[in-house]
């Protein structure tokens, strides 16, 4: 849908909506009390419910608003693909149901939009690509089901980088948030495109974060939004976007009915204004058993009526133990064996070392970190992560990365992961299979021809090496290389990574011990006597 069609589209809704609202049956809400008028800019989540349930405020009153203000802003910040054209309607019926008695969960009539590659089967979901445009899939995303359940109004798609951000890696990357469906998306905090002339191609002059997008949620467009990740898609524009954001353990959220990258690291989860916000909705992405869809949802077992909200306290930092992982997070460091820069991550040259913060950041995090102090938390500092502060090549995971581009495609890949690339295919292709006969294309292999079909269309303008080194893994042979380079990035990022910071010395020096560890020496004695006893979470930047 072009940003004039999806204008005119609102502006209709909106013609509606006051059409239908002057012959409105009182019966439809509670007498509301006198006083200002309810305003949504800036409003969280909890605000918008509070309002609902005093009846201050109606689902419709609430959509409208919305509806206006994605009218008025839309054009210069590009945040959604699509807006439901039943939001109003269905406001309406969630306005009926509250003033008959019936609340059907924590978010009765509150509009929230998802990321435009999770299923709904009442708007499009294209992930998008061009080659989607327009389609609307035969099932809902278990999340979906799960929100509608809970009362949400889906009142959008966002907008996203393309396919997640699995198109196009190096020589040319895919910038964030752009997609051939809907272009690019803008950060409300500096809505200007990029001037410079080496970036002269209409991306934003502020980043916007990872694939999926917070823009909307920041720009008071809706009350949350649900993103996906798997490489920090959800936290990332969290933190673009003034957000919070929780990358949930695999499991706790359905991925059924989402566009993936890979089963071994796709999630969902929520991004909101306020850590309040973020347990509420995280709750009603849940589901109350496990999805058989998804046999990873049976490891994760939801809190009582999926409330994550009685587990917050004002007082919670208090006595908690945070560690400041120093090493790479906050300082750079310089390790044998750094290879030239990659276009694909920006590293840099070496013996210029890589990792850590600028003077900027690094001030930023000393707030932070004094913040913490104030609130009572036991800081402890340093507290490095041993696979990251190690000066071994072959301990170090900032020298393990995963391939992620033409660079890396089979023959040049030997220092890099393929479960992303590897993973992809796998699930790309059982997701298409998964859509039956209405697919527009069957495999990750007609994806890529189709798309360079329609290049003269918009599609693949930064390329789609990502596409390209996936589909050349063949899933029978390489099976074995992708089962030991997935157990190496757990034990590189969980087992001797984080983990090891949390638990400190006692879980670190397991690694050495161990001879199936593919840890090639004992982390070193700076690792370990730096990260003390054991923590209850690390600070990163």
């Amino acid at each position: 849908m072009t940003r004039t069609r999806l204008w005119s589209a609102i502006v209709i809704l909106l013609f509606f909506a006051a059409v239908r609202g002057s012959g409105q049956s009182r019966r439809t809400a509670p007498e509301r009390p006198r006083g200002d008028a309810f305003r949504i800019v800036e409003a969280s989540l909890a605000d918008v419910r509070a309002a609902l349930a005093d009846g201050r405020l109606t689902s419709r009153e609430l959509v409208t608003q919305y509806l206006i203000r994605i009218a008025t802003y839309e054009d210069r910040l590009h945040a959604a693909l699509v807006v439901n054209p039943r939001a109003i309607e269905e406001a309406a019926h969630l306005d009926r149901e509250r003033a008959e008695g019936r609340v059907r969960g924590p978010l009765h009539g509150i509009p929230i939009a998802l990321k435009d590659n999770i299923h709904t089967t009442t708007m499009p979901t294209t992930g998008g690509a061009l080659a989607f445009a327009g389609y609307v899939p035969p099932y809902e995303a278990t999340l979906t089901k799960n929100l509608r359940d809970a009362g949400a109004i889906i009142i959008a798609k966002t907008g996203l980088t393309e396919l997640a951000n699995w198109v196009a890696g190096a020589p040319t990357p895919m910038p964030g948030n752009f997609n051939a469906v809907g272009g690019f998306a803008f950060n409300p905090y500096d809505p200007r495109p990029d001037p410079r002339e080496s970036t002269f191609d209409g991306r934003p002059a502020l980043q916007t974060g990872g694939s999926s997008s917070g823009v909307g949620t920041a720009a008071s467009f809706w009350a949350a939004n649900v993103g996906t990740d798997t490489g920090g898609s959800v936290i990332s524009p969290s933190n673009a976007n003034m957000l919070v954001g929780i990358r949930p353990t695999i499991g706790r959220i359905s991925r059924y009915g989402i566009i993936p990258i890979t089963a071994d690291h796709d999630t969902a989860g929520p991004m909101t204004r306020t850590v309040t916000d973020a347990a509420i909705l995280m709750g009603a992405l849940e589901s109350g058993s496990p999805d058989p869809n998804d046999p990873a949802t049976r490891t994760c077992a939801p809190p009582p009526n999926r409330d994550y909200t009685k587990f917050l306290r004002a007082d919670g930092l208090k006595g908690a133990r945070i560690g400041i992982p120093r090493a790479f997070y906050y300082d750079r460091l310089s390790l044998p064996g750094d290879a030239s820069p990659r276009p694909s991550t920006g590293s840099p040259t070496p013996g210029a070392g890589r990792g850590g913060l600028n003077a900027e950041q690094a001030k930023v995090m000393a707030d932070a970190i004094a913040v913490l102090k104030q609130q009572g938390a036991i800081v402890v500092d340093p507290a490095d992560v041993p696979t990251f502060a190690d000066k071994n090549p072959d301990n170090n995971f900032a020298l393990w990365d995963f391939c992620s581009g033409g660079d890396q495609a089979k023959g040049l890949d030997a220092n890099c992961s393929v479960n992303f690339k590897y993973g992809m295919k796998r699930d790309f292709n059982l997701w298409l299979k998964s859509l039956g006969p209405s697919a527009p294309v069957k495999t990750l292999t007609e994806l890529r021809q189709w798309n360079i079909a329609h290049q003269k269309a918009g599609a693949i303008k930064f390329g789609q090496s990502r596409l390209d080194i996936s589909d050349e893994m063949d899933l029978e042979a390489d099976r074995a290389r992708n089962d030991a380079d997935h157990q190496k990035d757990w034990r590189l990022s969980r087992t001797y990574g984080i983990d090891g910071a949390l638990n400190g010395p006692a879980n670190q020096s397991s690694a050495s011990a161990s001879q199936s560890s593919g840890l090639a020496s004992q982390p070193s004695a700076s690792a370990s006597q730096s990260s003390g006893p054991r923590l209850d979470a690390i600070l990163t930047p």
